[in-house]
Protein backbone atom coordinates (compact mmCIF):
# COMPACT_ATOMS: atom_id res chain seq x y z
CA UNK A 1 0.00 0.00 0.00
CA UNK A 2 1.51 3.30 -1.11
CA UNK A 3 0.73 6.52 -2.95
CA UNK A 4 0.40 5.97 -6.71
CA UNK A 5 2.50 7.71 -9.35
CA UNK A 6 -0.72 9.23 -10.66
CA UNK A 7 -1.37 10.84 -7.28
CA UNK A 8 2.14 12.32 -7.08
CA UNK A 9 1.75 13.69 -10.61
CA UNK A 10 -1.63 15.23 -9.75
CA UNK A 11 -0.07 16.98 -6.74
CA UNK A 12 2.78 18.43 -8.79
CA UNK A 13 0.37 19.65 -11.47
CA UNK A 14 -1.85 21.28 -8.84
CA UNK A 15 1.09 23.06 -7.25
CA UNK A 16 2.44 24.24 -10.62
CA UNK A 17 -0.95 25.72 -11.51
CA UNK A 18 -0.70 27.81 -8.34
CA UNK A 19 2.94 28.75 -8.99
CA UNK A 20 2.14 29.82 -12.56
CA UNK A 21 4.15 29.88 -15.76
CA UNK A 22 7.23 32.07 -15.74
CA UNK A 23 8.02 31.09 -12.14
CA UNK A 24 9.84 28.21 -10.43
CA UNK A 25 9.36 26.16 -7.24
CA UNK A 26 12.29 24.56 -5.41
CA UNK A 27 11.90 21.89 -2.72
CA UNK A 28 14.93 20.36 -0.94
CA UNK A 29 15.13 16.91 0.61
CA UNK A 30 15.77 16.45 4.32
CA UNK A 31 19.44 16.21 5.30
CA UNK A 32 20.73 13.16 7.19
CA UNK A 33 20.66 13.63 10.96
CA UNK A 34 23.74 12.56 12.94
CA UNK A 35 22.98 10.43 15.98
CA UNK A 36 26.55 10.32 17.23
CA UNK A 37 29.98 10.48 15.66
CA UNK A 38 29.67 8.63 12.32
CA UNK A 39 26.24 7.07 12.93
CA UNK A 40 23.08 8.66 11.48
CA UNK A 41 19.52 8.38 12.71
CA UNK A 42 17.28 6.30 10.40
CA UNK A 43 16.51 8.56 7.47
CA UNK A 44 13.13 10.30 7.29
CA UNK A 45 12.41 12.32 4.17
CA UNK A 46 11.12 15.89 4.36
CA UNK A 47 7.32 15.68 4.25
CA UNK A 48 6.88 18.37 1.57
CA UNK A 49 9.51 16.74 -0.66
CA UNK A 50 8.00 13.27 -0.24
CA UNK A 51 4.47 14.62 -0.78
CA UNK A 52 5.44 15.80 -4.26
CA UNK A 53 7.73 12.95 -5.34
CA UNK A 54 7.74 9.80 -3.20
CA UNK A 55 11.54 10.04 -3.56
CA UNK A 56 13.17 8.91 -0.32
CA UNK A 57 16.82 9.90 -0.68
CA UNK A 58 18.89 12.64 0.92
CA UNK A 59 21.06 15.08 -1.07
CA UNK A 60 18.25 15.84 -3.50
CA UNK A 61 16.32 18.85 -4.73
CA UNK A 62 13.20 19.15 -6.89
CA UNK A 63 12.63 21.99 -9.34
CA UNK A 64 9.12 22.48 -10.73
CA UNK A 65 9.03 24.83 -13.73
CA UNK A 66 5.52 25.24 -15.18
CA UNK A 67 5.55 25.39 -18.96
CA UNK A 68 9.20 24.36 -19.44
CA UNK A 69 9.41 22.82 -22.91
CA UNK A 70 12.04 20.22 -21.94
CA UNK A 71 9.92 19.03 -19.01
CA UNK A 72 8.48 20.62 -15.88
CA UNK A 73 9.62 18.15 -13.18
CA UNK A 74 13.38 18.05 -12.52
CA UNK A 75 15.23 16.12 -9.82
CA UNK A 76 18.79 16.81 -8.71
CA UNK A 77 20.07 13.75 -6.87
CA UNK A 78 23.07 11.48 -6.29
CA UNK A 79 24.37 9.51 -9.22
CA UNK A 80 24.28 5.75 -8.92
CA UNK A 81 27.35 4.47 -7.07
CA UNK A 82 28.08 0.74 -7.11
CA UNK A 83 30.24 0.95 -3.99
CA UNK A 84 27.56 2.86 -2.11
CA UNK A 85 24.98 0.31 -3.23
CA UNK A 86 27.18 -2.49 -1.86
CA UNK A 87 27.53 -0.84 1.56
CA UNK A 88 24.19 0.93 2.00
CA UNK A 89 21.77 -0.61 -0.49
CA UNK A 90 20.00 0.37 -3.66
CA UNK A 91 19.45 3.99 -4.64
CA UNK A 92 17.78 5.48 -7.68
CA UNK A 93 20.53 7.35 -9.46
CA UNK A 94 19.67 9.61 -12.39
CA UNK A 95 18.03 6.89 -14.47
CA UNK A 96 15.95 5.67 -11.54
CA UNK A 97 14.76 9.21 -10.82
CA UNK A 98 13.29 9.31 -14.32
CA UNK A 99 12.19 5.67 -14.71
CA UNK A 100 10.70 5.06 -11.25
CA UNK A 101 9.79 8.58 -10.08
CA UNK A 102 8.69 10.06 -13.43
CA UNK A 103 11.10 13.00 -13.46
CA UNK A 104 11.29 14.70 -16.85
CA UNK A 105 14.99 15.42 -16.25
CA UNK A 106 17.51 14.30 -13.64
CA UNK A 107 20.90 15.90 -12.96
CA UNK A 108 23.71 15.16 -10.50
CA UNK A 109 23.30 17.10 -7.27
CA UNK A 110 27.02 17.89 -7.51
CA UNK A 111 26.33 19.91 -10.69
CA UNK A 112 23.51 22.00 -9.25
CA UNK A 113 25.56 25.23 -9.09
CA UNK A 114 26.26 24.98 -12.81
CA UNK A 115 22.77 23.97 -13.95
CA UNK A 116 20.12 25.52 -11.69
CA UNK A 117 21.05 29.21 -12.16
CA UNK A 118 20.20 28.77 -15.85
CA UNK A 119 16.76 27.50 -14.84
CA UNK A 120 16.24 30.57 -12.64
CA UNK A 121 17.13 32.90 -15.50
CA UNK A 122 14.18 35.08 -16.57
CA UNK A 123 11.86 33.58 -13.93
CA UNK A 124 9.71 36.16 -12.16
CA UNK A 125 9.34 34.44 -8.80
CA UNK A 126 11.17 31.72 -6.89
CA UNK A 127 8.92 29.73 -4.56
CA UNK A 128 10.76 27.79 -1.86
CA UNK A 129 10.64 27.14 1.92
CA UNK A 130 12.23 30.40 3.05
CA UNK A 131 14.09 29.99 6.34
CA UNK A 132 13.50 26.26 6.49
CA UNK A 133 16.81 25.29 4.95
CA UNK A 134 19.65 27.72 5.61
CA UNK A 135 21.96 26.07 3.10
CA UNK A 136 19.36 26.51 0.36
CA UNK A 137 18.73 30.12 1.45
CA UNK A 138 22.42 30.83 0.95
CA UNK A 139 22.62 28.97 -2.36
CA UNK A 140 19.65 30.78 -3.86
CA UNK A 141 21.08 34.17 -2.92
CA UNK A 142 24.38 33.17 -4.53
CA UNK A 143 22.57 32.06 -7.71
CA UNK A 144 20.56 35.30 -7.85
CA UNK A 145 23.67 37.43 -7.39
CA UNK A 146 25.35 35.44 -10.16
CA UNK A 147 22.46 36.25 -12.50
CA UNK A 148 22.38 39.91 -11.48
CA UNK A 149 26.02 40.24 -12.47
CA UNK A 150 24.98 39.23 -16.00
CA UNK A 151 22.34 41.97 -16.32
CA UNK A 152 24.28 43.87 -19.03
CA UNK A 153 24.20 40.67 -21.11
CA UNK A 154 20.40 40.71 -21.07
CA UNK A 155 19.99 38.17 -18.27
CA UNK A 156 17.06 38.88 -15.96
CA UNK A 157 17.17 37.57 -12.39
CA UNK A 158 13.97 36.69 -10.46
CA UNK A 159 12.55 39.73 -8.69
CA UNK A 160 10.68 37.95 -5.89
CA UNK A 161 11.35 35.19 -3.38
CA UNK A 162 8.05 33.73 -2.17
CA UNK A 163 7.42 31.26 0.65
CA UNK A 164 6.24 27.96 -0.84
CA UNK A 165 4.58 26.72 2.35
CA UNK A 166 1.31 28.61 1.97
CA UNK A 167 0.52 27.00 -1.39
CA UNK A 168 1.84 23.53 -0.58
CA UNK A 169 0.48 23.27 2.95
CA UNK A 170 -3.00 24.28 1.85
CA UNK A 171 -2.85 21.30 -0.51
CA UNK A 172 -1.62 18.97 2.22
CA UNK A 173 -4.43 20.03 4.57
CA UNK A 174 -7.09 18.30 2.42
CA UNK A 175 -6.41 14.56 2.30
CA UNK A 176 -7.05 12.40 -0.76
CA UNK A 177 -8.59 8.93 -0.65
CA UNK A 178 -5.13 7.37 -0.99
CA UNK A 179 -3.84 9.41 1.93
CA UNK A 180 -6.80 8.47 4.10
CA UNK A 181 -6.19 4.77 3.34
CA UNK A 182 -2.58 5.10 4.50
CA UNK A 183 -3.63 6.96 7.63
CA UNK A 184 -6.23 4.30 8.36
CA UNK A 185 -3.51 1.66 8.02
CA UNK A 186 -1.31 3.55 10.51
CA UNK A 187 -4.30 3.77 12.86
CA UNK A 188 -5.12 0.07 12.57
CA UNK A 189 -1.52 -0.76 13.49
CA UNK A 190 -1.79 1.58 16.47
CA UNK A 191 -5.07 -0.11 17.42
CA UNK A 192 -3.29 -3.45 17.71
CA UNK A 193 -0.46 -1.85 19.70
CA UNK A 194 -2.80 -0.21 22.23
CA UNK A 195 -4.73 -3.45 22.67
CA UNK A 196 -1.44 -5.30 23.15
CA UNK A 197 -0.45 -2.81 25.85
CA UNK A 198 -3.77 -3.27 27.62
CA UNK A 199 -3.38 -7.03 27.46
CA UNK A 200 0.08 -7.23 29.03
CA UNK A 201 -0.24 -4.38 31.53
CA UNK A 202 0.13 -5.26 35.21
CA UNK A 203 1.69 -3.74 38.31
CA UNK A 204 5.40 -4.29 38.70
CA UNK A 205 6.24 -3.86 35.03
CA UNK A 206 8.23 -0.84 33.93
CA UNK A 207 6.83 1.78 31.60
CA UNK A 208 9.55 0.99 29.06
CA UNK A 209 8.43 -2.64 28.98
CA UNK A 210 4.97 -1.51 27.89
CA UNK A 211 6.60 0.80 25.34
CA UNK A 212 8.56 -2.18 24.01
CA UNK A 213 5.31 -4.06 23.41
CA UNK A 214 3.93 -1.07 21.49
CA UNK A 215 7.02 -0.67 19.31
CA UNK A 216 7.11 -4.43 18.72
CA UNK A 217 3.58 -4.32 17.33
CA UNK A 218 4.38 -1.30 15.17
CA UNK A 219 7.36 -3.03 13.59
CA UNK A 220 5.64 -6.42 13.33
CA UNK A 221 2.96 -4.85 11.15
CA UNK A 222 5.29 -2.89 8.89
CA UNK A 223 5.45 0.50 10.61
CA UNK A 224 9.20 0.91 10.98
CA UNK A 225 8.92 3.87 13.34
CA UNK A 226 6.57 5.67 15.67
CA UNK A 227 5.09 8.94 14.46
CA UNK A 228 6.51 10.62 17.60
CA UNK A 229 8.20 9.54 20.85
CA UNK A 230 5.70 7.38 22.72
CA UNK A 231 4.33 8.58 26.05
CA UNK A 232 3.89 5.71 28.51
CA UNK A 233 3.05 7.48 31.75
CA UNK A 234 2.00 5.59 34.86
CA UNK A 235 0.43 7.21 37.91
CA UNK A 236 1.48 10.79 38.54
CA UNK A 237 3.70 10.79 35.44
CA UNK A 238 0.48 11.19 33.43
CA UNK A 239 0.23 14.72 34.84
CA UNK A 240 3.34 15.64 32.82
CA UNK A 241 1.92 16.39 29.38
CA UNK A 242 4.93 15.33 27.28
CA UNK A 243 6.44 12.72 29.58
CA UNK A 244 8.70 10.44 27.50
CA UNK A 245 11.22 9.07 29.99
CA UNK A 246 9.10 5.91 30.37
CA UNK A 247 11.36 4.61 33.16
CA UNK A 248 9.20 4.05 36.25
CA UNK A 249 7.58 0.92 37.61
CA UNK A 250 3.79 0.64 37.32
CA UNK A 251 1.92 0.67 40.62
CA UNK A 252 -1.23 -1.17 41.55
CA UNK A 253 -4.43 0.91 41.56
CA UNK A 254 -2.85 3.64 39.40
CA UNK A 255 -3.72 4.65 35.84
CA UNK A 256 -1.52 4.30 32.76
CA UNK A 257 -1.74 6.95 30.04
CA UNK A 258 -0.37 5.86 26.65
CA UNK A 259 -0.04 8.41 23.85
CA UNK A 260 1.41 6.42 20.93
CA UNK A 261 0.87 6.27 17.19
CA UNK A 262 2.52 4.44 14.31
CA UNK A 263 3.82 6.09 11.16
CA UNK A 264 3.13 4.17 7.96
CA UNK A 265 4.53 5.22 4.57
CA UNK A 266 5.20 8.72 5.99
CA UNK A 267 1.64 9.10 7.36
CA UNK A 268 1.03 9.51 11.08
CA UNK A 269 -1.52 8.34 13.59
CA UNK A 270 -1.88 9.92 17.03
CA UNK A 271 -3.90 8.08 19.67
CA UNK A 272 -4.15 8.27 23.45
CA UNK A 273 -5.83 5.85 25.82
CA UNK A 274 -5.82 5.84 29.61
CA UNK A 275 -6.60 2.69 31.57
CA UNK A 276 -6.16 1.17 35.07
CA UNK A 277 -3.02 -0.85 35.72
CA UNK A 278 -5.04 -3.27 37.85
CA UNK A 279 -7.70 -3.72 35.16
CA UNK A 280 -10.52 -1.87 36.93
CA UNK A 281 -11.13 1.84 37.55
CA UNK A 282 -11.70 2.98 41.12
CA UNK A 283 -14.49 5.45 41.91
CA UNK A 284 -12.47 8.66 41.52
CA UNK A 285 -10.69 7.46 38.39
CA UNK A 286 -13.99 6.44 36.82
CA UNK A 287 -15.62 9.78 37.62
CA UNK A 288 -12.83 11.80 36.00
CA UNK A 289 -12.55 9.37 33.09
CA UNK A 290 -16.26 9.60 32.28
CA UNK A 291 -15.99 13.39 32.41
CA UNK A 292 -13.10 13.44 29.92
CA UNK A 293 -14.95 11.00 27.66
CA UNK A 294 -18.10 13.15 27.75
CA UNK A 295 -15.98 16.18 26.83
CA UNK A 296 -14.38 14.31 23.94
CA UNK A 297 -17.72 13.13 22.57
CA UNK A 298 -19.08 16.68 22.78
CA UNK A 299 -16.02 17.95 20.91
CA UNK A 300 -16.25 15.29 18.20
CA UNK A 301 -19.90 16.21 17.68
CA UNK A 302 -18.75 19.70 16.64
CA UNK A 303 -16.42 18.38 13.90
CA UNK A 304 -18.50 18.92 10.78
CA UNK A 305 -18.39 21.07 7.63
CA UNK A 306 -19.43 24.64 8.32
CA UNK A 307 -18.29 24.64 11.95
CA UNK A 308 -15.04 26.39 12.79
CA UNK A 309 -11.82 25.07 14.30
CA UNK A 310 -12.43 26.31 17.84
CA UNK A 311 -15.92 24.87 18.30
CA UNK A 312 -14.72 21.41 19.45
CA UNK A 313 -12.43 23.05 22.01
CA UNK A 314 -15.22 25.29 23.30
CA UNK A 315 -17.54 22.29 23.63
CA UNK A 316 -14.92 20.25 25.52
CA UNK A 317 -14.08 23.11 27.87
CA UNK A 318 -17.75 23.67 28.72
CA UNK A 319 -18.33 19.99 29.57
CA UNK A 320 -15.12 19.77 31.61
CA UNK A 321 -15.85 22.95 33.58
CA UNK A 322 -19.40 21.89 34.35
CA UNK A 323 -18.23 18.43 35.42
CA UNK A 324 -15.39 19.74 37.59
CA UNK A 325 -17.93 21.92 39.38
CA UNK A 326 -20.23 18.95 39.92
CA UNK A 327 -17.35 16.91 41.38
CA UNK A 328 -16.27 19.74 43.66
CA UNK A 329 -12.90 20.48 42.03
CA UNK A 330 -14.10 23.92 40.95
CA UNK A 331 -16.49 26.29 42.68
CA UNK A 332 -18.53 29.13 41.20
CA UNK A 333 -20.97 29.93 38.44
CA UNK A 334 -20.35 28.20 35.11
CA UNK A 335 -20.38 31.40 33.05
CA UNK A 336 -17.77 33.11 35.22
CA UNK A 337 -15.60 30.00 35.48
CA UNK A 338 -15.53 29.78 31.68
CA UNK A 339 -14.73 33.46 31.34
CA UNK A 340 -11.92 33.18 33.88
CA UNK A 341 -10.64 29.97 32.26
CA UNK A 342 -10.64 28.29 35.66
CA UNK A 343 -10.40 24.90 33.95
CA UNK A 344 -6.78 25.66 33.01
CA UNK A 345 -5.68 24.54 36.46
CA UNK A 346 -6.56 21.01 35.30
CA UNK A 347 -6.71 21.26 31.49
CA UNK A 348 -4.01 23.43 29.98
CA UNK A 349 -3.73 22.42 26.33
CA UNK A 350 -5.83 22.68 23.19
CA UNK A 351 -8.32 19.99 22.18
CA UNK A 352 -6.61 18.98 18.94
CA UNK A 353 -4.36 19.64 15.98
CA UNK A 354 -4.13 18.78 12.29
CA UNK A 355 -2.86 15.29 11.47
CA UNK A 356 -1.27 13.95 8.29
CA UNK A 357 2.29 13.33 7.16
CA UNK A 358 3.45 15.12 10.31
CA UNK A 359 1.89 14.33 13.65
CA UNK A 360 1.35 18.07 14.17
CA UNK A 361 0.53 18.55 10.54
CA UNK A 362 0.65 21.65 8.38
CA UNK A 363 -2.24 24.02 7.73
CA UNK A 364 -3.37 27.33 9.18
CA UNK A 365 -5.80 27.33 12.08
CA UNK A 366 -7.04 30.82 11.29
CA UNK A 367 -7.77 32.65 8.05
CA UNK A 368 -7.05 36.26 8.88
CA UNK A 369 -8.56 36.82 12.30
CA UNK A 370 -11.21 34.11 11.98
CA UNK A 371 -10.99 30.44 12.90
CA UNK A 372 -10.79 28.17 9.87
CA UNK A 373 -14.00 26.44 8.76
CA UNK A 374 -13.93 22.64 8.62
CA UNK A 375 -13.96 21.12 5.12
CA UNK A 376 -14.27 17.50 3.96
CA UNK A 377 -10.87 15.81 3.77
CA UNK A 378 -9.36 17.52 6.80
CA UNK A 379 -8.04 15.19 9.52
CA UNK A 380 -7.54 16.29 13.11
CA UNK A 381 -7.10 14.89 16.58
CA UNK A 382 -9.64 15.40 19.36
CA UNK A 383 -7.89 14.99 22.71
CA UNK A 384 -9.28 16.60 25.88
CA UNK A 385 -7.77 15.65 29.21
CA UNK A 386 -7.61 16.32 32.94
CA UNK A 387 -4.40 16.46 34.97
CA UNK A 388 -4.68 16.79 38.74
CA UNK A 389 -1.18 17.50 40.00
CA UNK A 390 -0.08 15.57 43.10
CA UNK A 391 0.94 18.96 44.50
CA UNK A 392 -2.53 20.49 44.02
CA UNK A 393 -3.59 21.17 47.61
CA UNK A 394 -6.76 22.99 46.48
CA UNK A 395 -8.53 19.66 45.90
CA UNK A 396 -9.17 16.64 48.10
CA UNK A 397 -6.31 14.11 48.27
CA UNK A 398 -8.41 11.43 46.55
CA UNK A 399 -8.22 13.37 43.26
CA UNK A 400 -4.51 14.17 43.31
CA UNK A 401 -2.06 12.53 40.93
CA UNK A 402 -4.66 11.45 38.38
CA UNK A 403 -3.90 12.23 34.73
CA UNK A 404 -6.30 11.26 31.93
CA UNK A 405 -6.33 11.98 28.21
CA UNK A 406 -8.46 10.39 25.47
CA UNK A 407 -7.43 11.07 21.88
CA UNK A 408 -8.88 9.96 18.55
CA UNK A 409 -8.14 10.75 14.91
CA UNK A 410 -11.12 12.29 13.12
CA UNK A 411 -11.82 12.81 9.41
CA UNK A 412 -14.15 15.60 8.32
CA UNK A 413 -16.69 14.18 5.84
CA UNK A 414 -19.35 15.78 3.65
CA UNK A 415 -22.09 15.13 6.22
CA UNK A 416 -20.16 15.23 9.50
CA UNK A 417 -17.13 13.29 10.60
CA UNK A 418 -15.67 9.80 10.82
CA UNK A 419 -13.68 8.73 13.89
CA UNK A 420 -10.93 6.73 12.19
CA UNK A 421 -9.70 5.26 15.49
CA UNK A 422 -13.16 4.36 16.81
CA UNK A 423 -12.38 0.63 17.12
CA UNK A 424 -9.80 1.10 19.88
CA UNK A 425 -11.42 0.40 23.31
CA UNK A 426 -12.47 3.67 24.87
CA UNK A 427 -15.43 3.32 27.22
CA UNK A 428 -14.81 2.02 30.74
CA UNK A 429 -16.65 -1.20 29.92
CA UNK A 430 -14.65 -1.75 26.71
CA UNK A 431 -11.32 -1.10 28.43
CA UNK A 432 -12.02 -3.35 31.40
CA UNK A 433 -13.21 -6.09 29.09
CA UNK A 434 -10.10 -5.79 26.87
CA UNK A 435 -7.84 -5.98 29.92
CA UNK A 436 -9.64 -8.95 31.44
CA UNK A 437 -9.38 -10.82 28.13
Amino acid sequence: MTISKTEFKRRRKQLMRSVGEGNIALVPSAPPQIRNRDVDHPYRQDSDFFYLTGFNEADSLVALIPGREQGEFIIFCREFDEKKALWEGAHAGLEGAQDYYSADDAFPITDIDEILPGMLENCGRVYYPIGGNHALDHQILEWLNQLKRQARMGVRAPMELVSLEHLLHEMRLIKSREEIRLMQKAISISDAAHRRAMGVCKSGLYEYQIEAEILHEFTRQGARSAAYPSIVAGGTNACVLHYTENKDRLKKNSLLLIDAGAEYQCYASDITRTFPVSGRFNQEQAALYELVLDAQLAAIDKVRPGNHWNEPHDAAVRVLTKGLTRLGLLEGRLKKLLKDEAYKAFYMHRTGHWLGMDVHDVGEYKIGDDWRIFEPGMVLTVEPGLYISPACTEVEPKWRGIGIRIEDDVLVTKKGCDVLSADIPKTIAEIEQAMSA
